[in-house]
């Protein structure tokens, strides 16, 4: 079972990226990544499509990781420097809110609901966000900087600042452009 998740991992991550093609504005209608832990080993990856209304779907396929919740995030560089990652910046947060899909006053464009990770160690989230978009615009993924997804090592309350006590980062990968 393992083994053919594994392979199902790898097999999409190719399709996903054989059809990656130049960009030639900041307009896309797709993003991904790969998400590396600090050992630099590939435990994911994620893909980013947005709909003709403005929705970004973020599907994320991870393996390998410690079961339970886990905070995700988009966060503010596209820097993915092991093995803290503290260079992928803070929760991407362009229009200056607070934390949390439950704060009154949040939630960050970055934010997005818990990972869950089975017992065998492999988590897939499905969720849709207005938050971000991948065209141009305040919350576009493409600012100058660029934006990586981050996995963290506990689950996020979804309220308190400046990160949901969502702990240590334990995987990321920069997004870019499909």
């Amino acid at each position: 079972m393992k083994t053919g998740l594994i392979l199902l991992m790898i097999i999409s991550t190719v399709l996903m990226f054989a059809t990656v093609g130049s960009a030639q504005d900041n307009s896309t209608d797709s993003a991904a990544t790969v998400i590396k832990d600090a050992n630099g080993s590939t435990v994911g990856f994620a893909t980013f499509t947005e709909d003709d209304f403005g929705m970004v779907r973020v599907q994320v396929f991870a393996s390998n990781l410690t079961p339970g919740l886990h905070g995700i995030h988009i966060h503010e560089k596209a820097n993915c420097t092991g093995p803290s990652f503290t260079s992928a910046g803070g929760h991407y947060n362009p229009l200056g809110k607070e934390h949390g899909l439950y704060n009154p006053k949040g939630p960050h464009a970055g934010d997005l609901p818990n990972l869950l990770v089975g017992q065998d160690g492999t988590g897939y989230m499905d969720v849709t966000t207005n938050l971000v978009t991948l065209s141009s615009g305040n919350t576009t993924l493409f600012p100058a900087n660029g934006t990586s997804l981050v996995i963290h090592a506990d689950p996020d309350d979804q309220l308190t600042n400046p990160s949901g006590n969502s702990g240590a980062r334990i995987a990321c990968g920069a997004i870019e452009k499909r």
